[in-house]
């Protein structure tokens, strides 16, 4: 069945068969990618910021945004299961709404949350857990960088060593919040830490500034939950994903949600939420304020290897994002083109790691963050009415479908988290209505392209 609009596109001509995606990834692997992709940046760098924006009671906007990546991750895992190809929340829109506008700017913010989300990673790379290990020797600007291009040739070389390389970094950054608990335990038995600051909130004014400012903070804190959408994009170089997806999706989302809200009950009970507020490495002030000797270089190093792991699967996602696209017609043809010998998206990987390079001098880690949850909140919005849409286009394989009040509910909840409610800066909308703007632009590029390939 084709997935796009051939009155949009125009009559195509055959052409010759290219190379497909090689099916690498098996149950486990999907699980840790998928585990691998939500830990990282988010935990690691804006646990602080979620913390300045709520103060002492920072679990809170985790348990919320658990609840709302839920709601959502039930949507993607029915649609993956109907629809299992690599274009994702574009695909899912085009067969939902078959407007062909709609569907680029909903592929084009998904592919600019990713490369946001790793322009966050990479400036989080070079700030205070590289500055523990170097004293701020080197220019943060060039090391980010340099970091982006570093993750851009491990693409290349494929996709069996990314996702292999992303398990070890799972393992390794999973072993850091492992180490914030058991900080948090032994000061739980030893009756450390201010068990008082759990229940207290920035805001002291009225009942609608503290709405807001839990809003804010779980639209912050929810760029910590993203990474599972990254994951359905990968389902063409999995083995039987209509099975897999479902178990390693839930399974992904809950064993995060759970670390989440142990990590953030564990460092606001040990550190001042501003404290954590000021710095980019906030579980490093929760190493050096737990009372165990651990030493402080090397948890470092273990939270540079986490921001690692979140770069390279975002820039892994918006590679196959782009593949995806071109070979539904939405974007040319080229940037699908599939490098021979190592069966990796070439064009697509190059072409995202030039966007990301741009847009790591565009802001820091909080307004990168909020950015990325920004843009995710409205597409997931859309994603979630498409599913109750696309119950009208039934499929012959059986697969996993999501009780209707899910998709209901992750509607509005996104909707909410990504209104003016949330109390986000006004760079964050800017940033977003530029990115949007770029994607109209090249809309009406690709537009031109496809009439000229017709005449």
């Amino acid at each position: 069945m084709s997935t796009t609009d051939s009155s949009a596109a125009g009559p195509v001509e055959e052409e010759p068969a290219r190379p497909e995606l090689k099916r690498a990834i098996g149950p486990g692997l999907l699980i840790l990618f998928v585990i691998g992709d939500i830990l990282g940046t988010g935990i690691y760098a804006t646990t602080g910021k979620v913390a300045g924006k709520v103060g002492g009671a920072l679990w809170l906007p985790f348990v919320i945004g658990f609840v709302v990546a839920i709601l959502t991750a039930a949507s993607y895992v029915e649609l993956v299961g109907k629809y299992p190809k690599a274009a994702g929340a574009a695909l899912y829109t085009q067969k939902a709404f078959k407007v062909p506008f709609l569907t680029f700017i909903i592929a084009f913010m998904v592919m600019c949350s990713g490369l946001a989300s790793a322009s966050a990673a990479a400036r989080a790379f070079s700030g205070d857990y590289l500055s523990e290990l170097t004293a701020g020797a080197l220019p943060p600007t060039l090391v980010a960088i340099l970091f982006i291009l570093a993750l851009a040739a491990l693409n290349l070389r494929g996709v069996s060593e990314s996702v292999k390389t992303n398990v070890v970094l799972t393992v390794v950054e999973l072993t850091g919040l492992m180490i914030i608990l058991a900080i948090g335990a032994y000061a739980v038995m030893t009756g450390g830490g201010e068990p008082s600051r759990l229940g207290e909130f920035e805001s002291t004014g009225s009942g609608y500034a503290l709405m807001t400012g839990i809003l804010g903070a779980t639209a912050l804190g929810f760029f910590a939950f993203v990474g599972f959408e990254d994951s359905v994009n990968m389902a063409e170089e999995t083995k039987d994903p209509v099975r897999t997806f479902p178990r390693a999706i839930f399974i992904g989302v809950a064993v995060t949600g759970t670390i989440y809200v142990l990590v953030a009950l564990v460092s606001s009970l040990l550190v001042d939420h501003k404290t954590l507020a000021g710095s980019s490495g906030p579980l490093l002030e929760v190493v050096k304020a737990g009372g165990i000797d651990f030493p402080h270089k090397l948890f470092a190093l273990i939270a540079l290897f986490a921001v690692t792991n979140s770069a390279l699967i975002n820039i892994m996602m918006a590679s196959r994002l782009c593949y995806g696209m071109a070979n539904e017609r939405i974007l040319p043809r080229a940037m699908g083109r599939v490098l021979p010998r190592r069966r990796t998206p070439v064009v697509g990987i190059v072409f995202v790691s030039v966007l990301a390079i741009g847009l790591v001098s565009t802001g820091e880690i909080e307004g990168l963050g909020d950015t990325t949850a920004f843009l995710l909140l409205c597409v997931f919005a859309v994603v979630n009415v498409a599913v109750l849409v696309l119950r009208r286009d039934p499929v012959e394989h059986e697969h996993f479908r999501a009780p209707t009040i899910l998709p209901v509910l992750g509607a509005v909840t996104a909707l909410i988290l990504a209104s003016p409610l949330a109390d986000r800066p006004a760079e964050v909308y800017i940033r977003a209505g530029v990115l949007v703007a770029i994607g109209v632009a090249l809309w009406v590029v690709n537009k031109v392209a496809l009439k000229a390939s017709d005449t």
